[in-house]
């Protein structure tokens, strides 16, 4: 699908990761009918206003009872704080986007969009990783009143909206975080 818009671009991506978690949580090697059935309901939800993504209050939850690891390899040695989308590149400084990172990751990162690292890496994020950035990216993107911005217009956001995955690998390529969930 190409999608030019840079809401639609995320509500898309976010459709995607919906359908994506579903089928890897039920254990799913290729996505079905009822996986592609959540990803057009929410996204024409998300289009038209009647559904909104959900807040981050959960992602934060979550930080809380997942294993304090770096949010990209998995380490637990020599953990700092990373800015998920750049403080350098105007991410915001506040507890919703700061994630665990070995140091490694984050020199290795540096200020570099978090999907264009993984690009570079030839990886694809954990989802709940990716959940957490495109609820920021969305949320910074209303707040900059450039949701039905094209992808060329929209040069004032902190994260770089032309690498927000379109596709998304198979279930079984895909993981729910960095480290095993019990």
């Amino acid at each position: 699908m190409n999608i030019d818009l840079v809401g639609d671009r995320l509500h898309w991506s976010y459709a995607n990761l919906a359908m994506a978690h579903a089928a890897v949580t039920a254990g799913a090697e290729r996505y079905g009918r009822v996986h592609f059935m959540i990803r057009t309901r929410l996204f024409k939800g998300l289009d038209d206003g009647s559904l909104n993504i959900r807040s981050l209050v959960d992602d934060e939850r979550l930080k809380m009872v997942l294993p304090q690891a770096c949010c990209y390899c998995g380490s637990s040695l020599r953990l700092s704080v990373d800015h998920l989308i750049p403080s350098m590149r105007g991410g915001a400084d506040t507890g919703d986007n700061i994630v665990w990172a070995c140091r490694a990751c984050n020199s290795s990162k540096g200020d570099r969009d978090m999907l264009e690292w993984f690009q570079t890496k030839g990886a694809f994020p954990p989802l709940l990783l990716l959940r957490r950035y495109l609820k920021l990216a969305i949320t910074i993107t209303r707040a900059h009143d450039l949701m039905n911005a094209t992808l060329n217009e929209a040069t004032d956001l902190p994260f770089t909206a032309s690498a927000v995955p379109t596709t998304f690998p198979s279930p079984n390529a895909l993981r729910l975080w960095s480290t095993a969930l019990a």
